[in-house]
């Protein structure tokens, strides 16, 4: 490439204006002008100052440090919840500007226009920046697509409530619908339970479940064989008729690893008598 893009030529003259390139910047993005302050506040996010390094990164090629950054941003953005507009409008300013001042630089170097070198910069300006903005989406995805799994997991955990009701006997209601997730929720949390409390004996209310289908029916008997091995007793209370039913049709044997009662206050009777 000739002189006249010589990127490291293109750096030096953006970084030795950088107040007129932010100027432009700002003119660029109004709505996310205004709201500088409020980003940086929330985020700790300097606009500005990340702005000259995309830039940077684009002009010189510096790929490996723009992706690395990019990831870096939309973690950042993600985790703060920034509105995504801002950061589209922001980046696109942030191309608006870049070619502005790349055609300052044009017109100050005197030996005219190269097409070739043109559209091998412009390759470089423009994918540099494209690849910036997917990965950063994809960064942000990710982020939020963990912290909703994070916060699902938690509130999971939370509606698994193993009651102890003795030194050696605890209790767990279930309630609502089930799918594969839950029960893997409600397995982890049995037996680390009845590791952590020394569960002897876990009894297993169903009273408010109605139906089960038949992949839930199969994840809950490893469950229950899980609780064996452990060396506990699993007991089942308030198993309704059209859950008998469906498991009577699977051909399912429950006596094998776990009892079964008529009602949870049945049971607790026969296990709290002193």
């Amino acid at each position: 490439m000739n002189n006249f893009y010589d990127t490291k030529n293109i750096s030096a003259y953006i970084i030795e204006n950088k107040e007129e390139f932010q100027n432009k910047l700002l003119s660029e993005a109004v709505n996310v002008a205004s709201n500088i302050e409020r980003i940086l506040q929330a985020g700790n996010i300097d606009l500005l100052k990340n702005a000259q390094r995309l830039v940077l990164y684009v002009v010189e090629n510096r790929a490996d440090e723009l992706i690395a950054f990019a990831k870096e941003e939309g973690v950042a953005w993600a985790r703060f919840s920034l509105t995504l507009a801002f950061k589209l409008e922001w980046v696109h300013a942030i191309r608006r500007a870049l070619w502005h001042f790349i055609k300052l630089y044009d017109q100050l170097n005197e030996k005219g226009n190269y097409i070739e070198d043109f559209f091998e910069l412009e390759h470089k300006v423009n994918d540099g920046i494209d690849e910036f903005l997917n990965t950063f989406f994809i960064s942000y995805s990710q982020y939020k697509d963990e912290l909703i799994l994070s916060q699902r997991k938690l509130v999971e955990h939370l509606s698994v409530p193993i009651i102890p009701v003795s030194t050696t006997v605890a209790v767990l209601p279930l309630i609502g619908t089930f799918d594969s997730y839950r029960m893997d929720i409600i397995e982890e949390k049995v037996l680390t339970d009845i590791s952590r409390l020394r569960i002897l004996t876990l009894i297993i209310d169903l009273s408010g479940i109605s139906d089960m289908d038949e992949g839930t029916i199969s994840h809950f008997q490893r469950v229950l064989i899980g609780v064996t091995l452990m060396g506990a007793k699993s007991i089942l209370t308030g198993l309704r008729p059209e859950l008998v039913r469906r498991m009577v049709n699977l051909g399912i044997d429950l006596h094998s690893y776990t009892e079964t009662k008529a009602t949870l206050q049945q049971t607790l009777n026969e296990h709290l008598v002193v």
